[in-house]
């Protein structure tokens, strides 16, 4: 693919995509944090205009808690001088009086539009609150209806209906009927049964306040029953309809429930508490709409802010990408020459601004390829003579002479217990040494160690004694083979020539960061200051490191060779570093990487 359209395609998928996205995603977490806050708004307000609406059931219930047992209801109920076979032979004259005193009792309530009382004993309907416009339904029919049972149940408590509930018994007015049978306050036996209808202009006044400001607040609340029929409706259009013709689906519980619901056609966050009235709830719908108009116009931005950023890249991929494009091409062309091994080649640096640094940096790069190849093959160089060494240090015949000596004077001795160890010893030593593995783990190159330092012991006697102290947790990390052993043979060879004491060798090691330091110490002879100013090796290639022209075993793989070999195996940052006084002894500090052998 061309490079002016990779450079345009990351822009797009690095930029524009989740920029994108990250529309998309705060949306939806702004569009979830406002139906949060506003279940949470809602549900408070559901509480609150529940409380209001109860309040104004329960204040009715209370003004016909007291009329029940006045003396006017009761008078009504006993006298049966004012019915006769036909209603429009009621003494009007002494019914009116009664009704005059049982509308006192009401307070004259606003709110009352109409009541009906239904004798038990006469089958006979009173009207004390007339509606010309609604017969009285005969009593036979009322005690057929279904509501007539539920009253009688709750022994004198109040029942509250709805519109469109019971029309034949409550006419299709916008009102609720309140339904109680009335006892005798003597014999506490029912007597009859009282109806009285309040108008809906109180709960209009309730949910008036809700009315103003629709265009930013569309919201509207109904009062439904357990059918889902819409007893009251704040905006009276949808009276008398059932939930389930206006929204998708809806909740049956009496807590708390609120979702997003799709009413009228239209997106909607509806909710709903239970009234505590006849198992009525009430119902709040509030357009989505409305709610998200700032969510909304928030998309819109980052609709139009993703579109000018995709113009603004095809016009930066059009006329400054060109421009990036031929420069970069032009030095992958000599980046092909120098693959090519010619590191001769350089691009002219032109102007002052990235491509220039681009530029300088490709030519100061190739340059310095260059001299790490030169650096390279004088490490090399470097690396093969001390493999060199290596080799030739890997058999030490007087070493191996005078081991054999030993064991022939074991032998001669009939000691064949320690000649059995000596020979395994030497084996030991021995298939370290001839291994072609430069690296081995720290638990071999200790087991070498012991071999080495038990035949010296058995060679020497009581010359030095030695104490090996690594760490388990180090014994499987990785060491370059015959590493420690030349560093021990320096303190015995060199340390321990000619002294009068017991020598001591101590070898430890400990884990510092990302490192491993061995240390070797002993209280030997110790090295001079004009001696110890000699041992440079760690970037002086012609150094003298402990080597002498001695021969036999001091002809060993030396200093100078561990030195070498963990320099260029490792960097400079390692090595061996030797501190010595004259007759106080010789410690080396020995550093390589912390890594385990794979």
């Amino acid at each position: 693919m061309n490079l002016r359209f990779k450079l345009f395609g990351a822009f797009f998928l690095l930029i524009i995509v989740p920029l994108f996205l990250i529309g998309v995603s705060a949306y939806m977490f702004i569009s979830d944090t406002l139906e949060q806050k506003y279940r949470q708004q809602s549900e408070l307000t559901l509480k609150a205009l529940s409380q209001t609406v109860n309040f104004m059931f329960q204040e009715m219930n209370k003004v016909t808690d007291n009329t029940v047992a006045t003396f006017a209801l009761q008078q009504l109920l006993q006298q049966n001088r004012y019915l006769h076979d036909d209603l429009n032979e009621i003494n009007y004259l002494q019914l009116n009086e009664i009704q005059r005193n049982f509308r006192d009792l009401l307070i004259n309530h606003p709110s009352v539009s109409y009541s009906l009382l239904y004798r038990l004993d006469a089958d006979r309907a009173v009207p004390i609150y007339y509606k010309d416009s609604f017969p009285n339904l005969p009593f036979a029919e009322f005690k057929q209806l279904k509501i007539y049972e539920e009253v009688v149940n709750m022994k004198g408590l109040p029942k509250w209906i709805g519109p469109y509930e019971y029309p034949q018994l409550t006419g299709t007015e916008q009102s609720f009927t309140q339904i109680r049978m009335v006892k005798d306050i003597n014999t506490l036996e029912d007597k009859g049964v009282l109806l009285v209808q309040i108008k809906s202009s109180a709960l209009e006044a309730i949910f008036r306040t809700f009315l103003y400001n629709r265009e930013k607040h569309d919201t509207r609340f109904f009062i439904v029953n357990d059918a889902g029929t819409v007893m009251f409706d704040s905006l009276g259009t949808d009276n008398g309809k059932t939930l389930e013709e206006l929204a998708d689906e809806t909740a049956d519980e009496m807590k708390y429930a609120s979702s997003r619901r799709i009413f009228h056609g239209q997106e909607s966050m509806i909710s709903s508490i239970g009234l505590g009235q006849s198992n009525w709830r009430l119902v709040s719908v509030a357009s989505w709409d409305s709610l998200s108009g700032e969510v909304t116009q928030y998309i819109r931005w980052i609709v139009l802010l993703v579109a000018a950023s995709t113009l603004f890249a095809l016009l930066f991929n059009l006329f400054f990408v060109n421009r990036i494009v031929k420069s970069i091409i032009r030095i992958v062309r000599q980046m092909r020459r120098v693959e090519g091994g010619d590191l001769n080649v350089r691009v002219p640096e032109q102007g002052q601004d990235e491509l220039f640094l681009l530029t300088r940096g490709f030519n100061r790069q190739v340059e310095k390829v260059g001299e790490l190849l030169e650096q390279v093959k004088r490490e090399r160089d470097q690396k093969n003579r001390a493999e060199l060494r290596v080799l030739q240090a890997q058999i030490k015949p007087h070493f191996l002479f005078n081991t054999l000596e030993s064991i022939n004077a074991l032998a001669v001795q009939n000691k064949g217990q320690m000649i059995s160890h000596l020979v395994r010893r030497l084996g030991n030593i021995l298939r370290i040494s001839i291994q072609d593995r430069e690296e081995i783990c720290i638990r071999e190159e200790i087991e070498h160690l012991h071999s080495y330092l038990f035949i010296q012991k058995s060679r020497f006697g009581e010359l030095f004694d030695y104490q090996i102290d690594v760490p388990h947790s180090l014994m499987e990390k990785s060491i370059p083979k015959l590493t420690l052993q030349p560093l021990v043979e320096n303190s015995i060879q060199h340390g321990f020539e000619d002294i009068e004491f017991k020598g001591q060798i101590k070898i430890s090691a400990e884990e510092v960061g990302n490192d491993i330091v061995f240390w070797i110490e002993d209280n030997g002879m110790g090295i001079a200051q004009e001696r110890l100013a000699t041992f440079q090796y760690m970037y002086a290639e012609d150094q003298v490191i402990l080597e002498t022209p001695a021969v036999g075993e001091r002809r060993g793989l030396g200093i100078r060779s561990v030195a070498d070999r963990i320099r260029i195996q490792y960097g400079k940052a390692y090595g061996l570093i030797i501190c010595s006084a004259e007759d106080s002894g010789t410690c080396i500090k020995c550093t390589i990487p912390n890594y385990r052998l794979e």
